[in-house]
C-alpha cells in the first residue's frame, strides 16, 4: 500500500492479489473501506502540524461497482476543518477511473498527550 499526503489531501493505491478478494473472487468491501479510511485520516493530519491527533469518529461507505483485479486507488479531501472536528470525503476507483466507493466522514481532532 502506497500513502501520499498533500495539504487537505490523502490518497491510497493498492495492486489487488489473492488477499484482497472474498471468496466470491472479487475485492472485499473491507478493503475499500480500509483505503478510504486511510486516505481520509492522512488529508487529516497533513493538517494537524501543531502535534493535534485525529481519530475517525464515523465513515458513511458506499460500495458502486466490483473490483475483480487491477489497482485500486482511493482519494480523500477535507471539506471543513474545525478546531476539534474535520470532515472528509473520499472516493476509491479503478484502473479505468470508475467509481468503486466513495465515504463520507468525521474525524475528531484532539491534543496527544
Amino acid at each position: 500500500m502506497e500513502i501520499e499526503r498533500g495539504e487537505g489531501t490523502g490518497s491510497v493505491s493498492v495492486e489487488v492479489g489473492p488477499a484482497h478478494v472474498n471468496p466470491n473472487g472479487v475485492v472485499h468491501g473491507a478493503v475499500a473501506f480500509a483505503m478510504m479510511d486511510t486516505a481520509m485520516g492522512a488529508a487529516v493530519s497533513s493538517l494537524l502540524t501543531d502535534g493535534r491527533q485525529c481519530a475517525t469518529v464515523e465513515i458513511q461507505t458506499r460500495y458502486h461497482r466490483p473490483v475483480l483485479s487491477g489497482t485500486i486507488r482511493a482519494t480523500a479531501e477535507v471539506v471543513t476543518a474545525g478546531r476539534r472536528l474535520m470532515h472528509v470525503e473520499a472516493r476509491t476507483v479503478d484502473d479505468d477511473d470508475r467509481l468503486v466507493a466513495s465515504a463520507t466522514s468525521t474525524y475528531a481532532v484532539f491534543e496527544s498527550r
